[in-house]
């Protein structure tokens, strides 16, 4: 059990956020609660009175400022960031994408990201004993894109960036960072393969899933290891999904 632990999940509402909540707040954790909606949040809270719910956007910088800042005023530290929340986009043709939709990857996936890092960097800095673990969600998609997807796979391409330069610039202050890459878990937002999803091919598949407690399961063991260790990348998919081999 990590009694005394804190940790802090975005897009804790659903899906992979859900999950990965959950799996710390069993492990005794204390679990600083992220997303746009709070209705969804207090459903992942519920039962656990050592969860807080913090509603709020943020792409915006003074929502995550006063984010954090309510984690550190309640428990006085920060142990783990599971910085989890993205969006993709729909599936056109490059030139059919509309601006203000990529901005909007770009802000949910990357910015909104780095705002958050940034404000774990800073606490896990301050704190005695100082460091703490940044765990990223990259993708399948940080390796190989998917037909029509230049927005979210740019993002979590670009992620793998931004996580190899927190572990390096943590280094010295004993802050770890590392990035799991997530294949087909089964949420609403791959319920789509089940009725198809277009290949590298032109052709239409449907795709193999996992249960999303095994994602979760694997960011708990990511948060768990000591601050001497760090899994830098991990990639967990379902078995059979058509990611190794040519396409």
């Amino acid at each position: 059990m990590r009694e005394g632990k804190v940790a802090l999940v975005t897009g804790a509402g659903t899906g992979i956020g859900k999950a990965a909540a959950l799996a710390m707040l069993k492990d005794g954790y204390r679990v600083a609660l992220v997303g746009r909606r709070k209705e969804l949040l207090e459903k992942t809270a519920s039962g656990f009175d050592h969860a807080m719910v913090l509603p709020g956007d943020i792409t915006k910088q003074e929502v995550v400022k006063a984010i954090f800042a309510k984690v550190k005023e309640r428990w006085g530290r920060l142990d783990v960031l599971f910085n989890n929340a993205g969006m993709g986009a729909p599936a056109v043709p490059m030139e059919d994408l509309p601006y203000e939709t990529w901005k909007a990857v770009v802000d949910i996936n990357l910015n909104a990201m780095f705002l958050c890092s940034q404000e774990a960097v800073r606490i896990m800095k301050a704190q005695q004993p100082k460091g703490g673990r940044i765990v990223n969600n990259g993708s399948i998609s940080a390796h190989a894109p998917r037909p029509n997807t230049i927005a979210y796979t740019a993002t979590k391409h670009a992620v793998t960036g931004l996580t190899k330069s927190i572990s390096l610039d943590g280094r010295s202050h004993d802050i770890a960072c590392g990035q799991i890459d997530i294949g087909n878990a089964a949420t609403e937002l791959t319920e789509r393969m089940t009725k198809g999803i277009q290949q590298a091919n032109g052709s239409m598949m449907v795709e193999p899933r996992m249960d999303v407690a095994h994602v979760g399961a694997a960011v708990l063991h990511m948060a768990n290891l000591p601050l001497e260790s760090n899994v830098q990348f991990m990639t967990i998919m379902a078995t059979k999904m058509p990611f190794v081999g040519r396409g």
